[in-house]
């Protein structure tokens, strides 16, 4: 295993860990910080939109290009794209929304059916939760991190051949991912902490979920590596493109709207395009 390799391994778990990241965010706020949250997703998305069409769109061209000439090269590549979207598109789609980790939630302000209270506030007051609200908890918790690592295998796949061809791009998605990752790993935390009262259970399963990305990084590399070429390069790395853009439009931006005002995920979003363009500018 070459130093390139090592360091694209590294990145994903970079981006993986963020999720314990996020269970701790959980566990020492009272609250959550919905406008850090609409901001950081905001960002995420900006970054990955811009080095999606910006970088690995034209880099899969110019791949796919040499391999096949101009047309059939832009065929290929706009195929894989599209590809890509629809892929992550159909796992969205055979998630549960109860457990989908695009779609924003306020765990802590769900009611306990019993006795109508907040869930934040019999927690706070050390009330303990009635059964039904507790599995339900437990239940929307073990959903929701099962989700979160059949997402992060894309996206550590992602993170992974984008760090193989351009190890500054490669950093620029592992922060992007992890950023998004925070908030995701807040809502694997958030439910399980409130049903069972254990810290250590809830980091211990977010902290899980998140290995799935330098396991999608891992399958990537010992499925894909032998048999690595232009073409098998720039078709993956086009459907690379496709998944981050669809993540951003689907999930991550109208999820940072959720979580705060609408100006805060168009601040973050400009800035995260913004910081992408000068890297990018500065690493010419």
């Amino acid at each position: 295993m070459d130093g390139t390799v090592l360091y694209a391994f590294l990145l994903t778990l970079f981006a993986g860990l963020a999720t314990g990241v996020g269970s701790m965010f959980a566990f020492f706020a009272k609250r959550t910080n919905t406008a850090f949250l609409s901001i950081a997703m905001g960002f995420s998305a900006g970054v990955m939109i811009y080095v999606s069409f910006v970088e690995i769109f034209p880099k899969a061209l110019h791949e796919l290009a040499g391999a096949h000439g101009d047309q059939p090269g832009m065929i290929y590549t706009v195929l894989a794209f599209f590809a890509g979207m629809l892929l992550i598109g159909l796992i969205d789609k055979l998630i549960p929304t109860v457990g989908n980790p695009h779609e924003a939630k306020f765990v802590e302000s769900g009611q306990d059916p019993e006795d109508g209270q907040t869930i934040a506030s019999k927690a706070a007051n050390h009330t303990t939760l009635s059964k039904s609200a507790a599995l339900r908890l437990r239940k929307t918790g073990v959903f929701m991190a099962l989700a979160i690592a059949i997402h992060n295998f894309p996206e550590g796949l992602a993170t992974f051949i984008s760090a193989l061809n351009d190890p500054a791009v490669g950093l620029a998605i592992a922060i992007a991912i992890a950023l998004h990752n925070i908030p995701e790993g807040i809502a694997v935390s958030v439910p399980i902490y409130y049903a069972t009262g254990s810290k250590r259970k809830a980091f211990k399963l977010s902290f899980l979920s998140g290995l799935a990305e330098p396991a999608g990084a891992l399958i990537g590399f010992l499925i894909l590596m032998p048999f690595l070429s232009d073409t098998l390069f720039g078709l993956v790395f086009a459907a690379v493109g496709g998944i981050m853009v669809f993540i951003s439009l689907d999930g991550l931006l109208p999820a940072a709207r959720e979580y705060g005002k609408a100006h805060h995920a168009m601040y973050g979003m400009v800035a995260g395009m913004a910081v992408m363009a000068t890297s990018l500018i500065l690493l010419m």
